[in-house]
C-alpha cells in the first residue's frame, strides 16, 4: 500500500485498500465525503477518513441512500 505521508495515502493505496476504484474515490473527495489534500499534481487521502467512510458505507448495507428509488 502507497502511503507517502504517515496517515494519508495515494488514490491508488486508497483503492487497494477499500477496493473503490479511483474514479469513485475522487467523486467522494469531491464532496466533501473523505478528507483529502492536493500536493502538487496528487491527491493524498486522509486514511482514518477513508476508512471512517468504508465503514458507514458497509453498515448501512443495502440501506444506502439511492436517488433513483425516489
Amino acid at each position: 500500500m502507497n502511503e507517502p505521508v504517515k496517515g494519508w495515502l495515494t488514490t491508488d493505496g486508497a483503492a487497494e485498500l477499500t477496493g473503490y476504484n479511483a474514479d469513485h474515490l475522487r467523486l467522494l473527495i469531491n464532496r466533501g465525503r473523505i478528507e483529502a489534500r492536493k500536493v502538487k499534481r496528487d491527491w493524498l487521502v486522509n486514511k482514518e477518513s477513508l476508512l471512517a467512510y468504508k465503514a458507514r458505507m458497509d453498515a448501512l448495507g443495502t440501506q444506502k441512500y439511492n436517488p433513483w428509488m425516489e
